[in-house]
């Protein structure tokens, strides 16, 4: 694993196969704590290419951002009472 920045890291390369599957070097996988039967989601843009993440980190995020819009609400709801 090369690292390139802090928190940016190289893990190697990959092929794709027949039926467009790839491996995850397993320095990566033990970097993001991924595991067998792990789900991972995968982004695109067209321009900047794919990311992965744990489905397990998405979910705890969306809540966190959940929360924050409940926040907020609670807070326009109140300066309309004021």
């Amino acid at each position: 694993m090369k690292k390139n920045h802090k928190e940016r890291m190289f893990f190697g390369s990959t092929t794709v196969g027949k039926r467009g599957q790839i491996t995850i070097p397993s320095e990566a996988r033990k970097a993001f704590d991924i595991g067998e039967g792990d789900k991972i989601l995968v982004f695109g843009d067209i321009n900047h290419g794919l990311g992965l993440i744990k489905s397990s980190k998405l979910n705890s995020f969306a809540a966190k951002l959940f929360k924050s819009f409940e926040s907020n609400e609670e807070g326009e709801k109140n300066d309309e009472g004021s």
